[in-house]
């Protein structure tokens, strides 16, 4: 029988560990502490941009004579793939023996709201970087910081070519080719605040996105304000103006991205966002206006909200009928067979490839490559093409056997998995199957498994 344990691991976490559930409130942890991040650090903007910065130099250098920096550059090359194994294996973990999950799953959904992708191999450690540093520390913080974070981190502003966006009017902008770029401020209304088919116009986008001219990254890519880049004089972006009162200062930009924070329409827009991701692909419109109402009575507070998203009644009431990402589907198979944080960390790189990096592209979602800067779909048929399937099903029945030896008990792993939700069909399969290997993997790969 589901109780309400049960769906709390299902719907707002990434399953039971090891048929363990969370216990009470799911929303009182984000309160305190972030004992994941605590426990399973990892390096972070700073120490990614100091061996970014080392491997460009190495790159400098050998301009001229290739060969003599051969051997250093593929070192450092190393170095940095190793810091990108490190940390996908530390997302891993985190979501595989987190005590309920909720903050881990918050942490994802706010990491795909504000997707971004590296422009090279060597940035792919940022994308890590950028979810610790500018979304991690303010998931139970007030959205407008998270915002700012996100707007002054390298990451985004690489992803988003704002680095290359200069005021046209500006000291610098009169004497180079390069102009404004549009793209960060349109992605700023459409997808990070506003949402498609809200009130604003082109020249609202223009308007913010010389606002915005200033925000860069200098020659290592560590961010930085350049005033002298900044479009001169005021800026009118909804019907409010910004700057225009002597030089360019970064306060106008965190002005606007304040105000923009805790508009009506960016309350509405995430609300629904937050309502489809956590409880259905048609969620009910009373969950979406509580949601909504919370943002706008609390300024954008991110803990409230979430505490009003875990105390609704539509958050229980709706079926399980979600389909798992690639990501969640993989994070609550290793939390089903009990797997601890050190297993996981300690995977080798060969390893890393079998059972998370190399499955999660073939599911259809590899790891930190979205398509676009809308991050990845909601809509149950976009993971269930023939393809996408076939790869859930072999990872069942291939991973868990180079994980745990010997494996559970399939009878008593479907109920550790499941938490209640296995009906008569599957149990009588199981019960069938003639070995572990073959037991294990039809509750991986049942559909009660892939639903949340």
């Amino acid at each position: 029988m589901l109780t309400r344990d049960g769906i709390a691991a299902m719907r707002f976490g990434y399953g039971p560990h090891g048929g363990r559930l969370p216990q009470g409130d799911i929303a009182a942890g984000l309160a305190g502490p972030d004992r994941m991040a605590a426990a399973l650090p990892g390096p972070g903007t700073d120490a990614v941009l100091a061996e970014r910065a080392q491997l460009l130099e190495i790159v400098r250098r050998g301009r001229e004579n290739p060969k003599a920096v051969a051997d250093e550059r593929s070192a450092q090359t190393d170095r940095i793939q190793e810091m990108f194994f490190t940390a996908a294996r530390r997302d891993l973990a985190r979501a595989v023996v987190a005590e309920d999950g909720f903050r881990e799953r918050l942490v994802r959904f706010w990491a795909d709201h504000f997707t971004v992708r590296a422009p090279a191999a060597a940035d792919r450690p940022l994308v890590s970087a950028f979810v610790d540093d500018a979304i991690r520390p303010h998931v139970a913080g007030r959205f407008a910081d998270m915002l700012a974070a996100v707007a002054m981190h390298p990451a985004m502003l690489l992803y988003l070519d704002q680095r290359a966006s200069v005021g046209p009017n500006s000291p610098i902008g009169r004497n180079r080719e390069r102009g404004l770029n549009e793209n960060f401020a349109r992605e700023l209304l459409e997808l990070h605040t506003l949402g498609v088919g809200a009130a604003y116009d082109q020249r609202d986008v223009r308007e913010l996105a010389e606002l915005l001219t200033g925000l860069t990254v200098d020659a290592d890519g560590a961010f930085v304000f350049q005033p002298r880049w900044a479009e001169p004089g005021a800026e009118t972006v909804l019907g409010q103006s910004y700057g225009g009162k002597g030089a360019a200062v970064l306060d106008d930009i965190l002005r606007v991205l304040g105000d923009l924070a805790v508009r009506p329409e960016t309350a509405r827009h995430i609300a629904g966002k937050l309502a489809v991701h956590f409880v259905s692909d048609t969620p009910d419109p009373a969950l979406v206006a509580a949601l909504a109402a919370t943002w706008a009575d609390t300024g954008g507070d991110l803990l409230a909200v979430s505490r009003a998203l875990a105390a609704h009644p539509a958050a229980w009431k709706a079926p399980l009928a979600k389909l798992r990402q690639p990501f969640d589907f993989i994070a609550a198979g290793l939390r089903a067979l009990d797997l601890t944080a050190e297993q996981v960390t300690d995977l080798p790189r060969p390893r890393t490839q079998r059972v998370f990096l190399r499955p999660m592209a073939a599911m259809g979602q590899p790891w930190q490559m979205p398509r676009g800067p809308d991050g990845w779909p909601e809509d149950a048929t976009a993971w269930m093409t023939p393809q996408a399937l076939a790869a859930r099903i072999t990872w069942g029945m291939q991973v868990p056997g180079l994980l745990r030896r010997p494996l559970p008990d399939p009878r008593l792993f479907l109920d550790a998995a499941l938490a209640g939700v296995a009906d008569d069909a599957l149990r009588t399969a199981v019960s069938r199957s003639e070995d572990a290997t073959e037991g294990v993997g039809l509750v991986l790969a049942s559909p009660a498994f892939n639903r949340r």
